[in-house]
């Protein structure tokens, strides 16, 4: 069944995590010009995700799968514009700069981009639990068959 699947995706969230704290540490103790290069090298990461995923969306067999790559393809674009238009606009009052504002809008939503990880994390959770009950529920019914 999936089990093998899930222990593998779980390894792959696993890693994920490490790579990302690591790079997390080694950015706020770099100069700036490495953190730039870092930095477009993820963005560059992210872009290569996203078209995969559009892709997905667009060419999946399964329509459960190109419906949940749809959905994360919008909601990941509709995060960025909440990011790059919205924040800014509502936390720009008169007394601030703009170099204050965008530092203080990318911390809010780098706070906002960790806890929507987290209760995605718990929703994964959840995802594979239901079908561990699945599985175990079909082998009940085949040994029930025999």
């Amino acid at each position: 069944m999936s089990n093998g699947i899930l222990a593998i995706k779980l390894y792959e969230l696993e890693k994920s995590y490490g790579q990302m704290q690591s790079r997390l540490r080694l950015c706020q103790e770099a100069e700036p010009d490495k953190l730039q290069r870092e930095l477009q090298e993820l963005k560059d990461e992210y872009e290569e995700k996203n078209y995969l995923l559009e892709q997905n969306a667009e060419n999946s067999r399964s329509p459960a799968v190109a419906a949940l790559s749809k959905k994360q393809v919008e909601f990941f674009k509709n995060a960025e514009n909440i990011m790059k238009e919205d924040i800014p606009k509502f936390l720009r009052s008169e007394t601030s700069d703009d170099t204050e504002t965008d530092a203080e809008a990318y911390a809010l939503y780098a706070e906002y981009a960790i806890d929507f990880a987290v209760q995605s994390m718990r929703y994964a959770l959840i995802a594979a639990m239901k079908a561990i009950d699945a599985q175990n529920e079909l082998d009940k019914e085949r040994e029930d068959l025999k």
